[in-house]
């Protein structure tokens, strides 16, 4: 038996309106290509299928018990067409991000609505440091990243999320003695540094390089939280994104020191290979991001 889909589906029709002409304007196909359709199923059985007495067509037995089964297949045929339709109007699949490790303060209030929307969307978010994150990035190992300095690469596309201030902060309060202008002598400070590569370090050292101070380098350290943790113990001072140390900032934890040319701000941006083939998931993500990132700021991050 070889059989085609169309030739179960002519044959049904004829077999219901009793007529080769009436199926081919229902078919919308020409009566020619409904006979030779109908020839060509009926070669595969022995016994008739219709009887033609006249110029009616009679369903035999057996053809009724065919037709029968043919109505089942394109039920069940039908069932997987609409199956289909359902599943492309629900979004599965793996949404694939790297971020930066202040990042993390960041990129879950953008997926959260998202996720609820598309529950059989599975996140893989790999949290890493700056270096780790491009590099999955130019391995094409990943959809997007999030970083708060682009690549110096341009072979990047990205989409601005959010503007990520950096302060000098520490465990104690230090106030300017002099007023309108500084007097505070920062190379007495320890700084707390970021392992070198990461963004934050970077701000950090032109911050240095441009007030021509000559640091006390108390500590390295190769994590946002990290960094976080020696401040608040009192170790030293550090530059640090905003988005990380807002409770600490609230509840007088950790107290910003003043100083001009600060708040130093760059901006959070979702980055992907140029000429990238997203995924359905990816391209809904951006999608979704572009109509409401807006409204997440205003709802997270005013």
């Amino acid at each position: 038996m070889n059989y085609t889909l169309n030739q179960l589906q002519i044959f049904l029709k004829v077999a219901q309106l009793k007529s080769i002409t009436k199926a081919a304007v229902e078919l919308n196909l020409t009566q020619p290509a409904v006979s030779i359709q109908l020839k060509n199923f009926q070669e595969q059985f022995e016994s008739p299928l219709i009887e033609i007495v006249g110029k009616k067509i009679y369903v035999t037995d057996f053809g009724i018990e065919v037709s029968g089964l043919i109505e089942q297949i394109l039920t069940q045929v039908e069932s997987i067409s609409n199956l289909n339709k359902e599943k492309n109007k629900r979004l599965t699949g793996k949404l694939r991000i790297a971020v930066v490790s202040t990042g993390k303060y960041v990129m879950p209030y953008f997926l959260t609505d998202f996720l609820k929307l598309n529950a059989e969307v599975t996140l893989l978010m790999d949290v890493n440091n700056r270096a780790g994150v491009i590099y999955s990035l130019e391995n094409n190992e990943i959809d997007l990243a999030l970083v708060s300095v682009l690549p110096d690469k341009r072979n990047f596309e990205s989409l601005e999320l959010l503007p990520n201030n950096l302060f000098l902060v520490g465990k104690e309060t230090i106030k300017s003695k002099k007023k309108g202008g500084e007097s505070i002598n920062f190379s007495e400070l320890p700084f707390i540094y970021r392992e070198k590569g990461s963004a934050t370090r970077r701000t950090m050292e032109r911050f240095i390089e441009k007030k021509k101070i000559q640091p006390v380098k108390k500590l390295e350290l190769t994590s946002n939280e990290a960094v976080k943790q020696a401040v608040l113990a009192g170790l030293g001072y550090s530059i640090m994104p905003e988005i990380g140390i807002r409770n600490e900032l609230t509840n007088g934890l950790l107290h910003i020191v003043p100083a001009k040319g600060l708040p130093i701000t760059t901006s959070w941006q979702l980055i992907w290979l140029k000429g990238k083939q997203h995924t359905l998931v990816s391209k809904s993500f951006l999608q979704h991001l572009k109509m409401e990132k807006d409204s997440i700021i205003a709802k997270h991050f005013s």
